[in-house]
């Protein structure tokens, strides 16, 4: 038994478990939001068999997306999941392009969009700066054997 005289040794460890507890329940409520953060725009995309693009820069891609409905939609700023004007598209993908010069520039169509629809979107990429544009495409169920 000490005496009031005695000082009492300090505990110098540090508790953890709340720690540890918060650290999980942080986990679990980025894992349920993290799935409601990646929207994207419904495109049912044509199946080609091409080959994946070689030499992909480390940044992500300008994608320039367009539904059943010919609606644009552009993956940069704040209103990606609302349609985009053509104004916007050519603002949008010129000041991509005058940022990061490198940056792959691609076309998301769905399947049942005419071609002069898409021939509509590419030519507002060109107005903007753009110089390639690639296609996402589904890859094919089966493959044509070479001979």
């Amino acid at each position: 038994m000490p005496t009031p005289l005695q000082k009492r040794k300090l505990m110098s460890e540090i508790n953890v478990v709340p720690y540890i507890d918060v650290m999980l329940v942080l986990l679990v409520i980025f894992m349920v939001t993290a799935p409601m953060l990646t929207q994207g725009i419904s495109v049912e995309l044509p199946k080609a068999g091409a080959e994946p693009i070689a030499n992909v820069p480390d940044h992500p891609p300008l994608i320039l997306s367009v539904d059943a409905e010919g609606n644009l939609y552009v993956n940069v700023g704040d209103d990606e999941d609302q349609p985009a004007s053509a104004k916007d598209v050519v603002a949008r993908v010129g000041a991509v392009l005058r940022n990061r010069p490198d940056t792959p520039i691609l076309v998301k169509a769905d399947r049942s969009v005419p071609y002069g629809n898409v021939v509509g979107a590419m030519v507002l990429l060109q107005q903007g700066g753009a110089t390639e544009v690639g296609f996402i495409t589904d890859p094919l169920d089966t493959y044509p054997v070479p001979e």
